[in-house]
């Protein structure tokens, strides 16, 4: 980190600690050149997510957490489950500069199919764009076969 009054390339952190006001890691830096003291704040860079029309836009953790919501709603399911899921996907956005809403949404339906297939139905409509009521059927076949394996 370049001092911000001399612009020597040696600093070293005095203290570091959480932000109050936001996600970032406030710091306070010394440089070894001229003494000056001066803090920096540092922040995560947010993910990239590549919508299916190769749009792209920033990761948003409320998107994700409306999507589900919605699709929880109504059922026996625990905020537990809600928290995890977004959880899982932030680390996954946050390990890779980029994410598709595929692998969002194959997260999604992984952490439903295991809690609640109704919520997993619900979610799978929209994800793979329900057309019919065949595309209903075909998926609870899909379930209705995958339980009797288990």
């Amino acid at each position: 980190m370049r001092c911000s009054l001399c612009q020597h390339d040696d600093t070293r952190v005095v203290d570091s600690r959480p932000s109050t006001t936001e996600s970032a890691i406030r710091r306070r830096r010394e440089c070894t050149r001229c003494g000056h003291r001066f803090t920096t704040y540092e922040r995560p860079v947010a993910a990239i997510v590549i919508k299916r029309d190769g749009s792209r836009q920033p990761f948003d953790a409320e998107k994700v957490r409306s999507g589900i919501e919605r699709a929880i709603a109504d059922r026996p399911v625990d905020d537990a489950l809600l928290n995890s899921l977004v959880s899982d996907i932030e680390t996954a956005a946050v390990s890779g500069a980029e994410i598709s809403t595929e692998a969002i949404g194959r997260i999604i339906l992984d952490g439903l199919r295991a809690a609640d297939e109704v919520a997993y139905l619900r979610f799978a409509s929209v994800y793979k764009e329900f057309t019919a009521p065949e595309d209903f059927e075909r998926e609870v076949a899909a379930l209705e076969e995958d339980a009797s394996r288990a």
